[in-house]
């Protein structure tokens, strides 16, 4: 077993058949690369889907080993793309005459919808000029976020979320290559749990799952430990914000949430909304809570105080409450 490399990186798929549970995306993409002509691209969907990987499968499949450091130019566009890097890195990239024998030049730009609208229209410009031998992958999570004009200039792919069973297939896989010992009694609900924890996103399910190991959580495998250093409520916790909540007990059900340490407010979120038809709650008030919800995750993804958010779902759950 070995933990200096990220599994997510030692277990990346290298070919088209390795990638999970994308057969549309996939087997179209198959036959886009047979010709040396291929649009720019745009690869949409959750996150842990495979885009990534794709986009490296396809550079790889063009590029020679010995070309990869200087025709593939990878990054994550929310942490570098601004105005500036693209007036100067990103066109010094796509104006250096590398090319040997018409070999092509990538592009793989992650997180392409959080570029800001103006920098997308200077993209959109270099993706105007550049010549055939520069190819660009854009990867996002929603695509609506990319601007028009980029879009039509790239063969869009969308990428689905994965199903339960394929994840933990790949979950036992990787767990067999590096003989972990999980024990047996467990092993099934250890599995239901990493991905209850990954919300559908293979790269989280398997990060989780060498956390811990690292953290040497498996001898002695303690389910709810597995949830509380994910940012989850472990079962008793959430058991005990119930009660609270069914018993229209606001001042309990906030001290609940203000003792946790470990509380991530976006995966307490995903909690909540799951046991919200165990609350005795009209469906119809459900609906409406699921839209406050929404516009709960939205105000602290926007850097609105958790605590305070968190208070106020709690509050309109309890009012919703049938007694």
């Amino acid at each position: 077993m070995s933990l200096e490399i990220p599994w997510v990186e030692k277990y990346r798929p290298k070919t088209f058949n390795d990638i999970v549970s994308q057969s549309i995306a996939i087997n179209n993409l198959k036959k886009f690369v047979q010709n040396t002509n291929i649009p720019h691209l745009i690869f949409t969907g959750p996150a842990g889907t495979g885009k990534t990987s794709t986009a490296l499968i396809i550079a790889r499949h063009f590029l020679k080993k010995e070309e990869l450091d200087t025709n593939l130019l990878e990054l994550n566009a929310s942490d570098t793309v601004r105005i500036d890097f693209v007036r100067n890195v990103l066109k010094n990239f796509v104006n250096q005459s590398l090319f040997k024998d018409g070999s092509l030049k990538f592009i793989v730009l992650d997180e392409a919808d959080n570029i800001p609208g103006q920098v997308q229209q200077a993209l959109r410009r270099i993706i105007e000029k550049t010549s055939n031998n520069i190819k660009f992958i854009l990867l996002c999570n929603y695509i609506n976020k990319i601007i028009d004009p980029i879009i039509s200039r790239c063969a869009v792919f969308r990428f689905v979320s994965l199903p339960k069973e394929k994840i933990i297939e790949r979950l036992k896989y990787i767990s067999e290559e590096e003989k972990l010992k999980i024990p047996s009694e467990k092993r099934e609900e250890f599995f239901k749990h990493l991905f209850f924890i990954s919300g559908g996103d293979l790269r989280k399910a398997i990060n989780t799952l060498q956390m811990s190991v690292a953290l040497e959580l498996l001898e002695n495998l303690d389910l709810n430990e597995i949830l509380k250093i994910s940012g989850f409520l472990d079962v008793g916790t959430l058991e005990n914000l119930i009660t609270a909540i069914k018993n229209k007990d606001f001042i309990k059900s906030k001290e609940i949430i203000r003792l946790i340490e470990t509380l991530d407010s976006r995966n307490f979120i995903r909690q909540i909304s799951e046991v919200l038809p165990s609350l005795n709650i009209a469906p119809v008030n459900i609906i409406n809570l699921k839209t406050y919800i929404g516009d709960i995750d939205y105000r602290i993804s926007q850097g609105a105080d958790e605590f305070i958010q968190i208070s106020a779902l709690l509050a309109m759950i309890i009012e919703n409450v049938q007694s």
